[in-house]
Formats: C-alpha cells, structure tokens, sequence
C-alpha cells in the first residue's frame, strides 16, 4: 500500500510518461495483461490510455487490469490510467518512506 505522500510522488512522475498501452473495443485480454505486468517488472510505472470506443471507462479497465497483476492504481484522470508494481528484486523508482 502506498501512502498518499508517495501517490504525490508517482503523479510526478507519472506526468512525463506517455501512455505505453491501449484498451480498445477488444477489451482487456490475458496477453495485454502478460504486457502490461512484464512492462512494470522493468518500469514500475506505466500509463495506459482507455479509447473511446472501449467497453470499459479508464477506472474500470485500471480496477480490472491491478487486480489481475497485483499492481496499485495511482491515478485515474479522462481516459488515462497510471498503475505502479514495485520490483522487489531491483527497484527502479525509490519512494521516500511517510
């Protein structure tokens, strides 16, 4: 669980990045998620864009997608979504703790 203080702090950087996936009218399948999660092991931080003509809204298609790789929503504005995973093993992103 990361602290609202450490939320600032991904927002940040989150706001640099360009969005790395897309959810379509395809929805969310199993290979976007294996993507997505492989794309955090290295990243930590990722932004996904949800299209207009997806059958999710960007809070859901980011509520489905963390549940399903274990990663925390950082942020949900318009059609974009900001998920973190922390790699345990080599941390690329360090947060200052509280």
């Amino acid at each position: 669980m990361i602290t609202p203080k450490q939320r600032a702090e991904l927002k940040a950087l989150a706001n640099s990045l360009e969005p790395a996936f897309q959810v379509g009218k395809g929805g969310i399948s199993e290979p976007q998620v294996l993507q997505i999660d492989d794309y955090l092991r290295v990243h930590e931080l990722v932004k996904i864009k949800v299209l207009d003509n997806s059958l999710y809204t960007a809070k859901e298609a980011a509520a489905e997608i963390s549940e399903r790789i274990s990663a925390e929503v950082v942020q949900v504005i318009g059609s974009k979504a900001i998920l973190y995973k922390r790699n345990e093993k080599e941390p690329v992103i360090r947060l200052k703790n509280k």
